[in-house]
């Protein structure tokens, strides 16, 4: 973070500073969880719903906090207060990036947000100075902590956004002013906020829409929803895919015996580390952002063929048994399902393939269809094993079952349960995709799987 006083923090967020003695402390961070606060961090109090971020202010300031951000008439010595410190910490944010002033590349999409990030951030840093969210940190919280983050030498913000209702993200965009927007596709991530997948494209257009004439859009020529988003701006278009119209396009595709792709880009040969035909696309997104930064796309291939991507997406390990684990438990809707599965099928074994999958939430009316169309297609890959975590996920057992899914299936309560009945299953030179929602918890199935320990 670029160092600033709590009065100028005051100043910038349009705060009163309650402690005049404290006005020239030094901020180096800003932080919303007490528990991470070191010296000179600016602990910011937010009001959740289950806990008040305000009852942490002495301890965070105990704990060596050169201030807090509070609501007004909650505050004592070294306390900025503010209207409402979730709208002030995204003045901060703002305030940061246009004194800083990156290039800032905006990445919105249903999915493949975060590893389309990490794949940019890759592509990019070997020439450049750049900041880029942690994990999929995408919200209106995780937007402007990642732009105070910046440096007076940071050259590329790279953020992932995300939404959860209309204008989210345009909300977001005011506080990034993007010059680069980057849609990777519109699937059926988070319908119950939506009305249908119009309204998803409604909302991801809104990052696109954000773009000044100067500025460049970088869509997935391959998802016609994306595609359609040209017509609303007038930046400069530039179409990434697979198929003939775009302008950055991958050829000869072929997949290795983990399902890692190559291509060729431009020709340039291009060897991705992650498992999964659909990690083209995210490739080709961020080389098509790294010409936009006139970065080679020799130099481009390299930083993305040395990726590394944020946990718990289609990360794979052997554990000692000899079993191939693929953890992606990080989130899930059904397109996201649906290629992972189809992924854990390009994969080579001389075992059998196995998947364990739970809830995916937030689809709103068309859920059970939705979990019911997984197990079908669970059936039509012919999976060995299928084991279905969670009553929400019932619908996904019914759905395989009612397919004549031929392996075995096995329902499970809870993860607990999970670890215990595919472990009687799996043995050596087996593999096994781990995939649910978030808040289902699966990541540590998968990583009980891997290591031979217990869920807790």
């Amino acid at each position: 973070m670029i160092p600033l006083t709590l009065a100028a923090v005051a100043d910038a967020v349009g705060g009163d500073l309650v402690d005049g003695a404290a006005a020239e402390r030094t901020v180096a961070s800003v932080v919303i969880d007490s528990r991470t606060v070191f010296d000179g961090a600016l602990f910011v109090a937010l009001r959740g719903e289950r806990v008040d971020g305000h009852r942490f202010v002495p301890d965070a300031l105990r704990r060596g906090a050169a201030g807090a951000l509070v609501a007004a008439g909650t505050g004592g010595a070294a306390c900025v207060e503010v209207d409402d410190p979730a709208d002030a910490l995204l003045g901060l944010g703002a305030w940061v990036r246009d004194h800083v002033d990156p290039l800032v590349v905006g990445v919105t999409g249903s999915s493949g947000k975060t590893t389309t990030k990490d794949l940019i951030r890759a592509a990019v840093s070997r020439s450049r100075r750049v900041v880029a969210n942690i994990g999929s940190y995408n919200n209106e919280l995780g937007v402007p902590l990642t732009c105070c983050e910046l440096q007076h030498d940071t050259e590329l913000l790279v953020a992932e956004v995300g939404a959860r209702g209309a204008g989210h993200i345009a909300a977001m965009a005011a506080v990034l002013r993007p010059d680069v927007a980057v849609v990777t596709n519109v699937g059926s991530a988070h319908l119950e906020m939506f009305a249908d997948t119009a309204g998803v494209a409604r909302a991801k257009a809104e990052l696109v829409e954000a773009l000044d004439p100067s500025g460049i859009a970088v869509l997935n020529a391959d998802d016609e929803l994306v595609r359609a988003m040209a017509d609303g701006t007038g930046a400069t278009v530039v179409l990434y895919g697979t198929g003939p119209g775009a302008d950055v396009q991958a050829t000869d595709i072929r997949l290795d015996s983990r399902a890692r792709p190559s291509f060729t880009v431009d020709g340039v040969r291009v060897k991705l580390q992650l498992p999964g035909a659909h990690n083209v696309s995210n490739a080709l997104a961020a080389i098509a952002v790294a010409r936009a930064c006139d970065i080679d796309v020799e130099e481009a291939a390299d930083g993305v063929a040395s990726a590394q991507v944020s946990r718990w997406r289609m990360e794979f390990t052997e554990s000692s048994g000899g079993v191939g684990v693929l953890n992606d438990a990080y989130n899930a809707n059904p397109s996201s399902v649906a290629v992972a599965l189809r992924t854990l099928t390009d994969m080579a074994t001389s075992g059998r393939r196995w998947a364990v999958l739970g809830h995916m939430a937030e689809l709103g009316v068309g859920s059970e269809q939705a979990h019911r169309d997984i197990g079908r297609l669970c059936a039509e890959l012919a999976l060995d094993g299928l084991v279905v975590v969670g009553e929400e996920a019932l619908p996904l057992h019914r759905g395989a079952r009612d397919a004549a899914f031929a392996g075995t299936l096995i329902f499970a309560a809870t993860p607990d349960d999970a670890v215990v009945e595919v472990g009687r299953q799996l043995r050596r030179g087996d593999l096994v995709l781990v995939k649910a929602s978030r808040s289902e918890g699966l990541e540590r199935v998968a990583t009980a799987l891997a290591t031979g320990e217990d869920a807790a």
